[in-house]
């Protein structure tokens, strides 16, 4: 009986330490299995290399090193527009990823290490959208921006034997006023700095005819070759550098027809980044303007697109130049500029940048034809024909603004009539009003009145 109840102890005793250890196996075992699963990876960054023409980019992710239990990484990536993800999976050595990102797609990153079949927690989720070119200040349906698009990315594309253009020939010509910044009266650059050049800042240097030519310019008028004549004469005995001073320190002035904007600010915000999407693709962008080119250098040198196009590149209408003391002389050969000699302005105009004056300066001073131009009226027209002349041995094209945004701009033009006009020319027109989807800074306002 003793013996019987002994065994029952001992049986009881066994099935409660069983029990016991049972009970306590996830006290001793859970920080043993957390301390064989991997850490949670940290420090998860995504970089986009150089876009493309066509805008797709190489996307690089980093990560920081798991220290214990990692036999290989895994990476996820998900695209916006796709059913499902896609899963890397890297040696423990690689802590970075690289893959392709599509133009106009967005992606969410997640990375975490893994040493068997035990898995550490996923990092904190990264994102990263691949915006198509063109589309930051173009609208998402600008018939124009696509076929840019499509054309930049033939063009580069060295693979492709008929429309590939070697870097060294990729050259694109760009009208300034109307084109690149605002050329409506009151806003017009070098016509209202002329005026406060005769009328504020140095009326007692210039002539009474000037003046009265100054006080004569409403809107409307006429920037004709008389009109820039006047212009040369009222830079007569000013140095090359105070002449290019002068127009820095207008450019800073503010324009009665938008609210907060400068002069130097007129700049239409789809041009500068298209003029950087060329740039960023090999193309070389020349300014051809009407403006004299001193002054011209001095507004695109404090514009937007100052890291794009230096001084050597812009193309613009000449006043004479000459060695102060030597004006009279009709030859530069019969003397030397020795150190100390100033540039100055004679007064008299050599020539004014438009209509074919445009593409025999280009020759002149690039010596390549272009094979992208861009203007935005009449006086641009040879230059742009000049670029898609059958003469040109690459595939090019040209493009017309059309200032017919009367809402966020001052413009009347009329769409449906100058578009088919410079269709019928063989140009590709672009509605401000419809292509653009911001045309300044969101500060600059159109004022209620414009002069």
């Amino acid at each position: 009986m003793r013996k019987e109840k002994s065994t029952g102890i001992r049986i009881m005793a066994c099935m409660l330490a069983v029990a016991c250890l049972l009970a306590f196996t996830p006290v001793f075992d859970g920080p043993a299995l957390a301390a064989s699963r991997p850490a949670k990876v940290k420090g998860l960054t995504l970089t986009k290399s150089a876009v493309q023409a066509s805008g797709d980019c190489k996307v690089t992710a980093k990560w920081k090193k798991v220290k214990k239990n990692v036999k290989k990484y895994q990476v996820r990536i998900k695209r916006a527009s796709a059913k499902k993800a896609s899963f890397k999976t890297l040696a423990k050595s690689k802590l970075k990823l690289a893959f392709k990102g599509k133009a106009g797609a967005t992606y969410t990153v997640k990375v975490r290490a893994m040493a068997g079949k035990k898995k550490g927690k996923w990092s904190a989720a990264k994102k990263i959208t691949i915006a198509k070119p063109l589309t930051t200040y173009w609208s998402k349906t600008s018939a124009a921006a696509k076929r840019l698009r499509a054309y930049v990315t033939k063009v580069t594309n060295s693979k492709n034997k008929k429309a590939y253009i070697p870097k060294k020939d990729r050259i694109a010509v760009f009208d300034m006023d109307g084109t690149l910044t605002c050329e409506t009266y009151f806003t017009y650059y070098d016509t209202m700095m002329f005026i406060d050049f005769c009328l504020k800042d140095y009326p007692d240097k210039v002539s009474n005819e000037l003046k009265e030519a100054a006080k004569a310019i409403k809107p409307g008028y006429k920037a004709d070759l008389s009109l820039a004549k006047k212009f040369a004469e009222a830079f007569k005995g000013m140095s090359v550098q105070d002449v290019y001073n002068f127009a820095v320190k207008f450019g800073k002035r503010k324009t009665a027809s938008f609210n907060n904007m400068r002069y130097i600010d007129g700049f239409y915000l789809p041009m500068v980044e298209l003029v950087k999407y060329l740039s960023d693709n090999g193309f070389t962008v020349y300014v051809v303007s009407g403006t004299e080119r001193t002054t011209t250098r001095a507004i695109v040198a404090n514009s937007p697109i100052k890291n794009y196009v230096p001084p050597r590149q812009v193309i613009g209408s000449e006043f004479e130049v000459k060695v102060k003391g030597h004006e009279d002389e009709d030859y530069n050969t019969d003397y030397k500029y020795v150190n100390g000699n100033t540039l100055i302005y004679t007064g008299d105009l050599l020539q004014k940048n438009l209509n074919a004056n445009k593409p025999i300066y280009i020759e002149r001073e690039i010596g390549k034809r272009p094979v992208l131009a861009f203007g935005n009226s009449g006086s641009d027209t040879s230059m742009m024909d000049y670029a898609i002349d059958t003469k040109n041995k690459y595939p090019a094209e040209a493009y017309m603004v059309i200032a017919d945004d009367n809402t966020r701009e001052w413009g009347t033009s009329d769409w449906k009539e100058d578009s088919a006009k410079y269709k019928a020319m063989g140009y590709m027109p672009i509605s401000m009003k419809g292509e653009f989807k911001q045309i300044y800074p969101k500060k600059i306002t159109k004022a209620k009145t414009q002069y």
